[in-house]
């Protein structure tokens, strides 16, 4: 029940950000859209704006929800999400550098923000595993690791604007708020072949995962091969991440409220495909937002990125989560 409300909401919301705007399409246009047809006006708006858009922030909804799901379960940590230990900071770090120092843009900024978040990642694991003892050790290791190389990369991010033009800057912000004004077919097509890849491999490791959320003992109890699993969850969940990343920045709390959203609807079971959904709605809903009704109130009508929505709403809602869970926890 709770997936299949989440689908329909996931289908509202697209159907929403599709239709819904300063131009409105009907649903039967819409399907004729999709069937070839060509209305004026109608084609260009739907079409090469607004529907690519919302396949984009679905499944970068769906990347980031799973990653952060991955994460949080596999190193039993609320802490342990892509945006608090350095992934989508060392993705940021690449994209801000080919910006600002080789001029780059479009795919280019997308590549050099995946292989920020790969090379982060890799450094992360390789430091925080090194003479990491127990797996307790190693997973508190990973996160503090994580943390102190997001503050390094959030620096060297902070120095490369400052040494950027004002427009490339401007577009560099743009970019490292999380925003899907950009997105378009090529985009899309990027990260769906990545998904096609990375989605089978999750839930081929998804029974692992459920054994290492029990401990590494309970896991090779069950016969979970431990260190190559968790390679294998930790390489899953940084490639989500950081083509999540590259297809629309650093889309702030995604990731991190996925998981938690998707534990309170199911009281307290963690499942993959939930948390997945959940991240769908939230990018949707997020930009549908800041897209079409926030722009209604502010006096430029300028649409903002998806990502300030998120980060202006992801820390009270976490903070509600948290009183909520209190409540629970007391009886009350």
């Amino acid at each position: 029940m709770v997936a299949a409300g989440l689908v329909a909401a996931v289908v509202a919301l697209f159907l929403a950000g599709v239709l819904l705007g300063s131009y409105l399409v009907s649903l039967p246009d819409f399907f004729r859209l999709l069937a070839g047809a060509q209305i004026p006006g109608a084609s260009f708006i739907v079409m090469e704006n607004r529907l690519p858009r919302a396949v984009v922030g679905i499944m970068t909804g769906i990347a980031f929800g799973l990653a952060g799901s991955i994460f949080q379960t596999m190193l039993r940590n609320p802490l342990a999400s892509p945006d608090i230990i350095g992934i989508s900071y060392g993705a940021s770090a690449g994209a801000v550098a080919a910006m600002v120092l080789f001029g780059a843009a479009g795919f280019a900024v997308s590549a050099a923000a995946m292989a920020g978040a790969l090379l982060v990642a890799l450094l992360i694991y390789v430091l925080s595993h090194r003479h990491a003892g127990p797996s307790n050790a190693a997973s508190s290791r990973l996160i503090l690791t994580g943390i102190g190389c997001a503050a390094i990369l959030q620096a060297l991010v902070s120095y490369l604007l400052t040494r950027a033009d004002v427009r490339t800057a401007q577009a560099a912000l743009v970019w490292l708020n999380g925003s899907l004004n950009s997105s378009n077919w090529d985009r899309a097509a990027v990260l769906a072949a990545c998904l096609l890849v990375l989605l089978p491999a999750a839930a081929a490791l998804s029974r692992s995962l459920r054994g290492l959320e029990m401990g590494d003992d309970a896991a090779a109890g069950l016969g979970v091969t431990v260190a190559p699993a968790r390679l294998g969850l930790v390489t899953v969940a940084v490639l989500l991440a950081a083509a999540a990343t590259a297809a629309a920045g650093p889309v702030a709390f995604v990731a991190f409220l996925s998981a938690p959203i998707a534990r309170r609807l199911l009281r307290g079971r963690a499942s993959l495909a939930v948390s997945a959904l959940v991240g769908a709605v939230i990018v949707l809903a997020a930009d549908f937002a800041a897209a079409t009704v926030l722009p209604q109130f502010l006096t430029n009508g300028t649409a903002l990125p998806v990502g300030v929505v998120t980060g202006a709403l992801g820390a009270p809602f976490l903070l509600w989560l948290l009183v909520s869970a209190n409540r629970v926890g007391r009886g009350g």
